[in-house]
């Protein structure tokens, strides 16, 4: 029981951390970063845009994934 509970919330994380990566933008800046135009307020605050916030869930729906996968690789159920 405990194992299908485990693989279901697997699934969902799976999925949830690849919409999450597909909605972050792309760390090349362009022909804007030659002349410095990348580094505006959004560049400064980046912790607190929308951007900051997709890395943090990012970082935790990994941690998520590897624990979860490695409790389910082992053969305790």
């Amino acid at each position: 029981m405990l194992k299908t509970i485990l693989t279901v919330v697997f699934i969902f994380i799976c999925v949830a951390l690849v919409i999450v990566v597909l909605m972050q933008e792309g760390k090349s800046a362009g022909l804007g970063s030659i002349s410095g135009a990348a580094e505006t307020y959004w560049g400064k605050n980046k912790g607190r845009s929308m951007e900051g916030r997709l890395v943090k869930v990012t970082k935790v729906l990994a941690v998520l994934f590897m624990v979860i996968a490695a409790v389910l690789n082992l053969n305790v159920f």
